[in-house]
């Protein structure tokens, strides 16, 4: 899996987010995009996941010599950041078996592994509407770390963790070898697994 940044570019209305950036992602890798608050930080990572249009340049995609379509994307990637929504209604076990119908779980896990790792246990048939801002960041990180896909975009993954919760992610990041990682954040704990980092305001 590669992603290449050609002359990227976002603008909204007159004010310039970012210009110019040419960047190769590649599979196996850490990656940090960092910067001020207010930077443009997510905004790469919306316009990287597919979930925004640069204003010009393009992100491509690509697996071996094949490319892969914008609008096909979203099966190759995971998200997780802090004002994604995540369905309030469904209780925990539900939104897993939910997720799970739409994203491969990674081999050989179970759900059971997963509320058991991720210190869920006795929360299964509580309503996420009744999760604590924490729980909720939590939720958010283990969907996208246990979704079989080649590409983890984690931005600001750390929002809201108490320290248990933080030295949890600090574990389960520093076990993904095998995935493309993009960390988008200005708190150097959080990417402490990344050797390559893009600084977001050099690009203005």
């Amino acid at each position: 899996m590669l992603i290449q940044l050609e002359n990227l570019t976002k603008r909204f209305n007159q004010e310039r987010v970012f210009e110019n950036i040419n960047y190769t992602f590649e599979l196996g890798n850490h990656y940090a995009i960092t910067g001020s608050n207010g930077s443009g930080k997510s905004t790469l990572i919306q316009v990287i996941a597919g979930g925004s249009l640069p204003s010009a340049g393009i992100v491509k995609y690509s697996k071996g010599v094949q490319d892969i379509p914008v609008e096909e994307v979203f099966k190759e990637v995971s998200l997780a950041a802090p004002y994604l929504d995540i369905i309030q209604e469904f209780t925990l076990i539900e939104l897993l078996e939910f997720h799970f119908k739409f994203k491969n779980l990674i081999s050989g896990k179970t759900i059971t592994d997963i509320i058991e790792d991720a210190y869920f246990i006795g929360s299964e048939n509580k309503y996420i509407k009744n999760f604590s801002s924490g729980m909720k960041q939590r939720l958010k990180l283990v969907l996208a770390f246990y979704s079989d896909t080649p590409i983890l975009l984690l931005d600001e993954p750390t929002s809201n963790l108490d320290e248990k919760a933080i030295s949890w992610y600090a574990t389960k990041i520093n076990q993904i070898d095998n995935r493309l990682v993009i960390i988008a954040s200005n708190q150097p704990e959080e990417y402490k697994s990344c050797k390559s980092v893009l600084n977001i305001e050099s690009f203005k």
